[in-house]
């Protein structure tokens, strides 16, 4: 702890927490996701999400305002980042540079799922 500062209580999420749960929404158009954390609860990071995508779907290519890191829990799956893609599977850590391109298809028997770290977006 810092000198001065006043220790905030630490804060727990589990997947079945109650605002875990309520937070729910399609991700990509492949994937189920939460979010764990967000801003209410960080300082220096964006949100950490939770999602799930089943076999033979993908969280479609898109390009987020962020710096990611994508952590493939269970599963396996190809990841484009930019032009480069590569087969990924759990314990991966992927890391998505600000702005860049990025796609996420599960190509294994059983659901993939990840954890995506969300760095704050940039000030212009």
């Amino acid at each position: 702890m810092l000198p001065g500062k006043i220790q905030d209580p630490v804060i727990v999420r589990n997947l079945d927490h109650p605002e875990v749960q309520a937070s729910r929404y399609r991700a990509h158009g492949g994937g189920v996701a939460h979010m764990v954390l967000d801003p209410r609860h960080l300082q220096t990071l964006m949100f950490l999400a939770h999602a799930a995508v089943p076999p033979g779907e993908r969280l479609s290519g898109h390009r987020d305002p962020m710096e990611e890191i994508y952590i493939i829990q269970t599963g396996q799956g190809l990841m484009q980042v930019g032009s480069d893609r590569l087969e990924v599977r759990a314990g991966d850590a992927i890391h998505i540079p600000l702005g860049e391109f990025h796609e996420l298809t599960n190509t294994g028997p059983g659901e993939l799922t990840i954890l995506v770290v969300a760095g704050l977006i940039p000030k212009q």
